[in-house]
């Protein structure tokens, strides 16, 4: 009888186990399937970029020259609409020729920084300006504030230039937001997708890997096969 109440104990465990975590397993599955099968210069938008053609400058101002009351800790060469531009300290855009400060870039550099790094065959659609993106919008964790330029079609391709410094941030697609909400689904970190190390995560593994052994142990002390061979041995 003791056996008997024991494996009864174990198939009901088992099963509201299989049942507790079966979804979890089947989004597993499913984002695995999608992970696999996709290309993933594809999902970053590769195929939607072309590579910028290298611009030289002439005539450039010294980047001390700027501003006598500034402290230089960092400066980067950008290049917008075909003029360049000092970006000091992360914070700070100069023309390199006239050194006069530029306060952030226009719509229309923002198009023309975006026709230099998008597939000409795309049609601009319409251009916002963003000044947040929440945890779950497609441009979190990246430079604020940014111009969004939209194209036509039913791909919903997103281009995001930021306007403090002009440089082309990221595209996005609609096979990319399918890769980002199954990245999601599988990582189980429905805040920022990218913590691997979550505590849902892990408690849903371990329930797994229970829920999985406890199956081989209900199929060992119920198997008729292993019951034969027990009595044969005795």
């Amino acid at each position: 009888m003791g056996k008997i109440r024991v494996r009864k104990q174990l198939r009901k465990a088992h099963r509201y186990l299989g049942l507790f975590i079966g979804i979890q397993f089947i989004l597993w599955t499913v984002s695995g399937l999608y992970f696999s099968w996709t290309d993933i210069d594809e999902i970053h938008g590769d195929h939607l970029r072309k590579p910028a053609a290298p611009v030289a400058f002439e005539n450039l101002v010294s980047p001390t020259a700027l501003d006598s009351t500034l402290t230089i800790r960092s400066v980067a060469l950008r290049e917008i609409n075909e003029t360049p531009y000092y970006w000091v300290n992360d914070n700070l855009l100069y023309n390199a020729q006239t050194g006069e400060q530029k306060e952030e870039i226009t719509e229309e550099e923002a198009l023309s920084i975006a026709s230099k790094h998008m597939a000409d065959h795309l049609e601009v659609a319409g251009v916002t300006r963003i000044t947040s993106a929440g945890k779950h919008h497609e441009y979190r964790e990246r430079l604020l504030p940014a111009y969004v330029v939209s194209y036509k079609g039913d791909d919903a391709i997103k281009a995001y230039i930021s306007t403090n410094d002009g440089t082309f941030q990221t595209v996005r697609h609609r096979d990319w937001r399918w890769f980002d909400f199954l990245w999601m689904t599988h990582t189980m970190d429905y805040e920022s997708r990218d913590d691997i190390n979550n505590w849902l995560l892990r408690a849903f593994s371990v329930l797994g890997l229970i829920t999985v052994l406890s199956g081989f142990v209900l199929w060992y002390i119920s198997s008729p096969t292993l019951r034969k061979l027990k009595k044969k041995r005795k």
